[in-house]
């Protein structure tokens, strides 16, 4: 069976997670603990980040790479377009939103979490041991700011225009490129739920996440789509993640 090697609340895992499941393949999630859990990812793949795919004796490293190796090991239901001009629009969407996207929810996550002592405990890993839990949720917030790079005023503002684009687009057509599923929607999906924790996320965490985006009027039918479209993909594989 796949093994996932994966952080639960990475963006890039649940982009491949959404793709195991459109491909109706079974696999076995391995919760990675970040540090000294990052060690065993590093001496199966040779590096320390997640998502990593274990096929057998192929290990697969990097969302996009995971995601093209799958299209060929299932080819249906085709998630990258044979038609050059869709199959080049869905690959410069998934690299925005692999790039520009993720970078900017990132920082809105990070601002978040450092201002809501709540969320920054919720985001923490579950086996995490008691103690250090307690000492990571009572960093004050100001301290956390200043160890990334925030959201400035513009490119959050950049961030919420793109959005509600794509909000406006979806609400014509269900699909982002085209009309079936394709990768570019698993990407967009993905990087939302740093925004938007779905219900996937667990109780702690679902429906929280990045105030003045989460629930800015405009942006509920981005993350309505979202929700419908991972909860479709479950639906129809209710024996993945065995």
């Amino acid at each position: 069976m796949l093994e996932l090697h994966q952080f639960r609340h990475s963006a890039f895992c649940m982009k491949v997670r959404m793709t195991l499941h459109a491909k109706d393949l079974s696999f076995r999630e391995v919760e990675v603990t970040p540090g000294l859990g990052q060690l065993s990812v590093f001496r199966i793949s040779g590096q320390r980040q997640v998502p990593v795919l274990v096929d057998g004796d192929q290990v697969f490293a990097d969302s996009s790479a995971i995601c093209r190796y799958l299209e060929t090991l299932q080819p249906e239901p085709v998630l990258l377009p044979s038609d050059p001009l869709q199959r080049a629009q869905v690959e410069l969407i998934e690299d925005w939103a692999d790039t520009t996207l993720a970078a900017s929810a990132r920082a809105a996550l990070l601002q978040a979490a450092a201002d809501d002592t709540q969320l920054r405990s919720a985001l923490l890993p579950d086996d995490l041991p008691a103690p250090l839990r307690q000492v990571m949720s009572g960093v004050p917030g100001g301290w956390l700011s200043n160890l990334g790079d925030l959201l400035g005023q513009e490119q959050r503002a950049s961030m919420l225009s793109s959005l509600m684009a794509l909000a406006e687009g979806l609400d014509k057509n269900e699909h982002l490129v085209g009309n079936t599923l394709t990768l570019a929607d698993l990407a967009v999906a993905a990087q939302l739920s740093l925004l938007r924790f779905p219900g996937s996320s667990g109780d702690s965490l679902a429906g929280r996440g990045v105030p003045g985006l989460s629930d800015h009027p405009r942006l509920q039918s981005l993350f309505h789509w979202r929700d419908q479209l991972e909860a479709q993909l479950i639906q129809r594989d209710p024996a993945a993640a065995e």
